[in-house]
């Protein structure tokens, strides 16, 4: 063929694709991996290579970008050790319908399957095992550690008030078994999140309560043979043959894939001067806004004075101080046209659980201000959800514990144990109410009462405030509820996830082309550098114990009482840490380890 010719065709191949005749894009597989549990914040990128977990949104907003994206024909979902929370299976869950709604074939895929892997397959139109791979479904369980006894035998004396009769928090530390009425309230909070469960399963995977509860048994403890035998997965193939298979089953002639996710803010090393790579590490965190905007406030973690940090235990703890400023930057910018605060906190420090609201309320006098919960809003973080016009959560989100619990844990027999004397010298007629040797005296005990009763009735006046036509004496006292029952009780108003309320929010403010921004944002490289080693000077010992050394006590702890128990004895260490620094407290009790 002569270039003439070939150009002339070459011209034809133009005109045809210019009059919307051209021939359609390969169609791709778009692949999906999810890493342990997903973070509710973007993370900082990491400079030097590697993959971080991905935040919920970032995934859903992947899943939610196929199914408008005409070069990909289906979507695969695989599980790398993957840790999914109850509420964290619905949000993605919806994303995946959004998919499928699309005509797109969604498929999961993971090498073992727990209860939140299994609830989030039953959202695809396949679920895929590795061969030989393990299953679990035994059903929902919770641990609760009760440390009285230890605590004698320790000379320990754990010294606790709480107002709200099912509010619960003291017994961890002054009982060696739960009351009555704690077993109420936990026992109707377990029964509505495993009604979700089986719901969403039998739904899901066309199974009825019978068939289900077969299934459970046979996969108890079992492997790809039951867990197909059972109806819970579909097929069980070797990893290798799993493109060709999702080829086929989507009709695709292309058996390539494609990373759904993009992570353009990673800093690359190997183009980057040594000057402008440390300018760009060390720059302090920023957002920039450059057109209309929903703001994403994030509470996530427990709730304390001051400044954002890492707790004892690794955890991240959410500061009154750093949330403030974030609010105050969000109300300065004009361009943010309102604000979804998502809260996903059991609690903590009553006095910067108040800071807070006052600043959402002082922000809702300018903009709009609804809030999204994920796995959890409990005491505290209740207590902030209702300074919001509007809340959203999931089907097995917690909200509640509307109480308030206080203390000081006394030593004074531990140091008799370790032959420690204590000379106490006091001022004031009240001065050594906190002192750590001897327990409170019954009119000490009044006083405290007191002071937290005062906090019970300003909490319950905020919930008030924000949710007219609830009825406290249903849902105050330290009641814990599941989404479909807050949303009965007036405790919120919609039933979905953050995506819900980012749309709805938008639409109500008439936009329809609009950026979503996180806040506060994800701290610097130097920010993280002064987390870890403190700022440039300090004392060697000084860093050494706020930082490595608890560190490294909390990694051994973590390693000895294994990764099903650890989250339960972190939130108690936690709140530990916490009643040393503040005597009065908003925070839920206990964590509920489901597996």
């Amino acid at each position: 063929m002569s270039i003439r010719s070939r150009g002339f065709l070459t011209a034809c191949a133009l005109v045809v694709a210019a009059s919307g005749l051209a021939v359609a894009a390969e169609r791709r597989i778009g692949t999906l991996e999810i890493k342990g549990t997903p973070t509710e914040q973007p993370a900082t990128p990491n400079p030097f290579g590697g993959s971080a977990r991905s935040s919920l949104r970032e995934l859903t907003d992947a899943l939610r970008g196929a199914a408008e994206k005409d070069d990909i024909g289906a979507v695969l979902i695989r599980l790398r050790d993957a840790a999914l929370p109850l509420a964290h299976t619905e949000e993605l869950g919806a994303a995946i319908r959004s998919v499928r709604e699309k005509g797109k074939r969604v498929s999961v895929f993971s090498e073992g399957y727990d209860t939140g892997a299994l609830l989030l397959g039953s959202y695809a139109d396949e679920v895929i095992i590795q061969n030989a791979g393990p299953v679990m479904l035994p059903g929902l369980h919770t641990e609760e550690m009760y440390l009285a006894d230890m605590f004698a035998w320790a000379g320990l004396k754990a010294d606790m008030v709480q107002v709200g009769d099912f509010k619960g928090a003291n017994e961890q530390m002054t009982r060696n078994a739960p009351s009555p009425e704690w077993n109420q309230n936990i026992d109707q909070l377990l029964d509505g999140l495993y009604a979700n469960v089986r719901t969403q399963l039998m739904q899901g995977r066309r199974l009825d309560d019978a068939r289900l509860d077969q299934a459970m048994k046979l996969t108890w403890m079992g492997d790809s043979d039951d867990a197909v035998k059972s109806g819970l997965v579909d097929t069980a193939l070797d990893l290798p043959a799993l493109n060709t298979h999702l080829a086929a089953k989507a009709e695709l002639e292309s058996q390539r894939s494609v990373s759904l996710l993009r992570r353009d803010s990673e800093i690359d090393l190997a183009t980057a001067n040594p000057f402008t790579l440390f300018a760009q590490l060390m720059k302090p965190a920023s957002r920039e806004i450059t057109r209309e905007t929903i703001a994403v406030l994030h509470i996530n973690g427990a709730i304390v004075d001051g400044k954002s940090t890492r707790g004892f235990t690794g955890e991240s703890n959410v500061g009154s101080r750093t949330i403030r400023n974030a609010i105050e930057d969000i109300r300065d910018e004009d361009l943010i046209k309102g604000v979804v605060v998502r809260i996903d906190s059991p609690g903590g420090s009553a006095i910067a659980s108040e800071v807070i609201w006052q600043g959402l309320r002082r922000l809702a006098e300018k903009k709009p201000v609804w809030i999204s919960v994920g796995n959890m809003a409990a005491s505290g973080g209740y207590y902030i959800a209702s300074a919001g016009s509007r809340i959203y959560l999931n089907p097995s989100s917690i909200v509640g514990s509307i109480g308030v619990v206080g203390g000081k844990i006394s030593m004074g027999g531990l140091y008799d144990h370790l032959k420690v004397r204590v000379h106490t010298r006091s001022r004031g007629p009240l001065a050594g109410m906190f002192d750590s040797t001897s327990p409170w005296s019954a009119d000490q005990v009044a006083l405290v009462r007191d002071r937290m009763t005062q906090t019970f009735d300003l909490f319950k006046d905020r919930v008030r405030q924000g949710r007219p036509g609830i009825d406290l004496s249903k849902t105050a006292g330290g009641w814990l509820f599941t989404g479909p029952r807050a949303v009965e009780l007036k405790m919120a108003d919609e039933i979905g996830g953050l995506h819900d309320a980012i749309t709805d929010l938008a639409a109500s403010v008439s936009l329809t082309e609009y950026d979503v921004a996180d806040f506060p944002p994800p701290p610097s490289f130097a920010d993280l550098l002064e987390e870890s080693f403190g700022t440039v000077g300090a004392p060697v010992a000084s860093v050494l114990a706020s930082s490595r050394l608890s560190g490294e006590i909390a990694a051994l702890v973590r390693f000895t009482v294994g990764e099903r128990v650890w989250p339960q004895v972190a939130q108690a260490m936690n709140g530990l840490e916490q009643l040393r620094k503040e005597p009065v407290l908003l925070m839920h009790p206990s964590v509920l380890i489901v597996r």
